[in-house]
């Protein structure tokens, strides 16, 4: 399993919560977090990427919409998609 750096904010047209989105993505991708797993809860999040509720509501939201996790009230969000590990050759099958 990789380590996945720590997040840091970029300076550019990405909105912050597609920011926080692409972290997370990038830590189920790593295996950081596998599938199954429970993220922490949003104020927990709001703590850790240093963003407003909202922020990571919509980060939420776009993982959601992508199929990466689902969100079940009073229970929490999980990985119910794993990504393939980033290729260095994206366009090599073999």
């Amino acid at each position: 399993m990789s380590t996945v750096p720590p997040w840091e904010p970029q300076i550019g047209p990405a909105y912050r919560y597609a920011q926080v989105a692409a972290h997370l993505a990038t830590r189920i991708r790593s295996g950081e977090l596998p599938l199954g797993s429970r993220l922490a809860g949003e104020q927990s999040l709001r703590e850790e990427y240093g963003v407003s509720l909202d922020t990571i509501r919509k980060a939420l939201a776009r993982l959601r919409e992508e199929g990466l996790v689902v969100t079940t009230p009073s229970l929490g969000t999980f990985v119910v998609r794993e990504l393939p590990p980033a290729s260095e050759n994206p366009g090599d099958e073999g």
